[in-house]
């Protein structure tokens, strides 16, 4: 009976062992993706503002301005490719 509660408890601690270990991926995910998120969420904020500026005075830089607006983006794609790494 005591052999059967050891394996019992043995079992339990390799699925608890499990458990946290996915939790700790599903953390470092969570952070990667988050983290960049702001990072690009301050780009974007003086990049946006600076381009709008930019834009109201001369309409020729529109396409210019556009392709600095979108480059801080692809750090959220990269912090997404890493949360999927993590995961998987």
């Amino acid at each position: 009976m005591a052999e059967t509660a050891a394996v019992a408890a043995a079992e339990m601690t390799v699925e608890m062992v499990k458990a946290s270990q996915l939790g700790m991926k599903a953390l470092g995910a969570g952070i990667a993706v988050g983290l960049t998120g702001i990072g690009t969420g301050l780009a974007e904020m003086a990049i946006g503002s600076a381009a709008v500026g930019a834009t109201a005075e001369n309409k020729d830089v529109f396409g210019l301005v556009l392709l600095l607006t979108v480059i801080p983006e692809t750090i959220v794609i990269f912090g997404l490719v890493v949360g999927l790494l993590l995961l998987f």
